[in-house]
């Protein structure tokens, strides 16, 4: 489990254990979550549409053996038929706000009784966009539950008539891989279920949608031109576990994420003129395009690094980051080299 995330957890659980700072733990817990729902969205936004019913680690014995859009539907069925049937005792947001039609989605249960090739069958069916829609409204619909809890509360318990209310639903599946669910949730107290639906298993699926996406993008870039656009190494780059490089779908760079297209403007650039890279345009040294526009830090860096590979080429280029990685990591390398773009070409051609 994230080390990270895994002390934050403990500490949340901490203070809620206590009246005194119960308050506090709540507040620590929503914001916790609203870190954790933004990895969800980072990635959510940035990979095309196969990505999400993709199994890369489809014979590995995990949560990273699903894909990234079933995870999304475990974790946010599970808490929305946690929150509203047991806790809250009104109706899931599921049916509530019309998700039922919204996501397309063959089933209304949490998929435990999926496996295998059938998790990729039901993820080619959800509509991605509705699914993530869906899984905001319902962390925000839990969050207001939890703030109108109040310390008494996490004692509450729940008896048979919450068993029986749970199997009438039909969100949850009667098969052996599914049913144990009910009694799961029903042998614990309210604090029981805030420390797993709506903490815990959000970080074991979060962290194994990061495993998945990562290998998505390693995938993305075997055989890929490990050179930018712009001139960025993406062998180097800080972003590497993110970003398949903008030469593949899977491009999460950083001007490719913030442009309404999702298309970097050097990229969009350089595609239209029909060359391999800013290296090969005569405009390079006053362009301000994209990475290249002045009130971005890594500017500098970039330009120094199209200028380099105009006058080696990309195999000279690739060598001497590595040289220089092999003494700095991304950050510092590119601090040494965004002082000035001249200047950074000396240094590069000096290494």
């Amino acid at each position: 489990m994230n080390r990270e995330w895994s002390e934050k957890n403990k500490e949340i659980q901490a203070l809620l254990s206590k009246g005194a700072t119960f308050a506090s733990g709540i507040e620590k817990l929503i914001e916790f979550r609203g870190e954790l729902f933004g990895q969800v969205e980072q990635i959510a936004a940035n990979y095309p549409a196969e990505a999400f019913w993709q199994m890369p680690f489809a014979s590995a014995d995990g949560l990273h053996s699903k894909t990234l859009d079933y995870s999304v539907w475990h974790i946010f069925r599970i808490e929305d038929i946690v929150a509203h049937e047991m806790i809250a005792g009104d109706r899931q947001v599921f049916f509530e706000n019309g998700f039922c039609d919204a996501v397309r989605a063959p089933i209304i249960t949490t998929g435990n009784e999926l496996a295998g090739e059938a998790i990729a069958d039901f993820s080619r069916q959800l509509d991605h966009r509705q699914l993530i829609l869906y899984a905001r409204e319902v962390m925000q619909s839990t969050n207001r539950i939890l703030n109108r809890l109040a310390y008494p509360d996490l004692k509450r318990k729940f008896g048979d008539d919450v068993r029986e209310k749970l199997r009438a639903t039909g969100c949850v599946s009667d098969d052996e891989r599914a049913r144990w669910l009910i009694d799961y949730w029903c042998g614990k107290d309210v604090k029981g279920l805030i420390l797993m639906p709506f903490s815990r298993h959000w970080i074991m699926h979060i962290e194994a949608m990061c495993r998945i996406k990562n290998r998505l993008c390693k995938l993305a870039r075997k055989g890929a031109d490990p050179v930018a656009y712009c001139g960025l190494s993406c062998n180097h780059c800080f972003l590497g576990e993110w970003c398949g490089g903008c030469r593949t779908a899977y491009n999460a760079c950083s001007f490719a994420t913030c442009s309404p297209d999702g298309v970097c403007p050097n990229a969009k650039c350089c595609r239209e003129k029909g060359i391999d890279g800013c290296w090969d345009c005569e405009s390079l040294e006053t362009c301000d395009v994209g990475f290249y526009v002045p009130t971005n830090d890594g500017a500098a860096a970039a330009k120094a690094h199209s200028l380099y590979i105009q006058k080696h080429g990309k195999k000279a280029f690739l060598a001497v980051q590595d040289r220089l990685h092999e003494r700095f990591d991304f950050e510092k390398t590119q601090e040494i080299l965004g002082q000035d773009r001249l200047e950074g070409l000396r240094i590069l051609e000096e290494n």
